[in-house]
């Protein structure tokens, strides 16, 4: 096999993405051996390695211990919306779809004081080591984590008021933009910024992943008069969901 300026590695693993891609190794099907595939396609041994590797670190492959390495069953990849529009409830995304009949997620939350680190405080424009409240959530579809969302918002604008917890009160659970409301807040812009990154060890491990998975990072920060009043991390699995965006026309 001529493998050109392409290093040889990414040629073999091209090769072996195309053969799942197409069904010629379909899922739980064991992968050629080191052995095997640096027979087959002319490579040393740690050409064979580094190509599977590869294979691994897109999740397209995983190792049992004891048995070999095998082709992962590839999930459909499934919706979870993010919209300009908010109803009148106050209702997140997530919570909009989740009261459609049939419907099956849930989600929970724990939240805390804590002094803002920097790189939170630069995102709510406040001096590091602020009090801030941060809520940690967890989304599930039947059961299955599929999305985690960090949020902080400064005590220097909720504290000792009805919303300081955003999933208690008479206003628990109703969103930024409502809860805000209700304190004579007006929430007149928000901001998403969406990238991808390899997932943190707890990340993966809260929602089923395995070491290299790629997530998806949704920094997301709500804006009254230029005021940052709440900034979040939103964490979907790149292979399982896609963040689909339904925007007003102005």
């Amino acid at each position: 096999m001529t493998f050109g300026e392409q290093p040889a590695y990414l040629r073999v693993a091209s090769d072996l993405r195309e053969k799942i891609a197409n069904g010629s190794l379909p899922p739980h099907t064991r992968l050629p051996s080191q052995a095997r595939i640096r027979e087959e396609y002319g490579v040393s041994d740690t050409v064979a390695l580094e190509a599977r590797k590869v294979l691994m670190a897109e999740g397209l492959v995983e190792g049992r211990s004891g048995s070999g390495t095998y082709v992962r069953e590839r999930p459909v990849p499934r919706r979870i919306a993010r919209s300009g529009y908010r109803p009148p409830s106050g209702a997140n995304p997530f919570r909009q779809e989740q009261a459609a009949d049939g419907a099956r997620g849930t989600w929970e939350s724990s939240s805390e004081q804590e002094y803002a680190s920097a790189v939170v405080a630069a995102r709510l424009d406040i001096e590091p080591g602020e009090r801030v409240m941060r809520t940690r959530y967890v989304y599930r579809d039947a059961g299955e984590p599929m999305m985690l969302s960090t949020s902080w918002e400064p005590l220097a604008v909720t504290g000792r008021t009805p919303v300081m917890l955003p999933e208690e009160g008479p206003l628990g659970g109703c969103g930024v933009v409502e809860r805000m409301a209700a304190i004579d807040v007006v929430v007149d812009n928000v901001v998403e910024e969406v990238g991808a990154r390899p997932g943190l060890a707890e990340e993966l491990l809260a929602l089923g992943g395995v070491p290299g998975h790629v997530v998806m990072v949704v920094e997301r920060t709500y804006y009254a008069s230029g005021r940052a009043v709440e900034t979040a991390d939103v964490v979907v699995p790149a292979d399982r969901y896609r963040i689909a965006y339904h925007l007003p026309v102005r």
